[in-house]
């Protein structure tokens, strides 16, 4: 049976509101995580991502209290990555209700922290969020940034996610910093080599500003296609995304504001 492909909200958070910017830079607040995952899920997100996006940068932990509230009102997968740095840090993020941990900088820094979380809480847990830029320094010409997109880094983007793989990442969060924000479209000449070296799932990110962009993201090869602000502002919704993803041949689960006639598609989940 084909596995329906999941569409995914971004909860980028700072200082416990969401914020969104055009490649990482001029964040602006789009409102608050809670609601705003509690809104993504009755309208049927399959997944939510929470990233605090300057947990590393301000040297702090990711905000417990905001994921446990977010728990109490979403019931389906919750992503929660930023300032992760240990295994009691995954510990405690679970704890508090995430189903799965992504790390970045940290596992970055040392590798290690990914065999660590595989082997106490399992690969399926550990999700390895990449922030990725073009660059001629990498023989793929993608190369991995750190701290939230703002420092890069000379390690080439494919032989770290198959290394990751290696050590146990059981997903991989494929961001590209060149599109982030900008509504052009997902990359998807990364996608696709990310797709061509991975045996785990792949989540494309980064770029989406239109229905239209999404289902290219999944030929490219993306298990889960991912976005935020065109969700925030309300410029998309779920139900729009899932139609035009099933229009294209893309399997995809019902939401309760998707027509049955565009939301089945032969193979297709409810």
């Amino acid at each position: 049976m084909t596995l329906a492909t999941r569409v995914i909200p971004c909860l980028d958070v700072a200082a416990g509101r969401v914020v969104k910017g055009v490649n990482f830079q001029n964040l602006r607040d789009m409102g608050d995580p809670v609601q705003l995952a509690e809104l993504y899920f009755v309208q049927g997100a399959d997944e939510i991502t929470f990233l605090d996006v300057t947990a590393t940068v301000d040297d702090r932990s990711t905000t417990y209290d905001v994921v446990r509230q977010t728990a109490e009102k979403v019931f389906i997968p919750l992503t929660v990555g930023g300032g992760v740095r240990t295994v009691d840090d995954v510990a405690r993020l679970l704890a508090v209700g995430a189903d799965k941990v992504g790390v970045n900088s940290a596992a970055i820094a040392r590798p290690q922290l990914i065999d660590e979380i595989a082997d106490r809480f399992g690969a399926q847990v550990l999700v390895l969020s990449l922030d990725v830029k073009r660059s001629d320094v990498a023989d793929s010409g993608f190369v991995v940034t750190t701290h939230g997109g703002r420092v890069e880094t000379t390690l080439d983007a494919l032989v770290w996610a198959r290394e990751a793989i290696e050590r146990g990442a059981g997903e991989l969060l494929v961001n590209s910093i060149d599109a982030d924000g900008t509504k052009n479209g997902f990359d998807l000449e990364l996608i696709a080599l990310m797709r061509e070296i991975s045996s785990a799932p792949v989540i494309a990110s980064g770029g989406a500003g239109a229905v239209e962009h999404f289902a290219p993201a999944v030929h490219a090869g993306a298990d889960a296609v991912l976005a935020a602000s065109v969700f925030h502002s309300g410029q998309l919704a779920i139900a729009d995304v899932k139609a035009a993803l099933a229009a294209d041949g893309v399997p995809v689960r019902r939401t309760p504001y998707t027509a049955p006639q565009a939301a089945h598609t032969e193979g297709s989940t409810s």
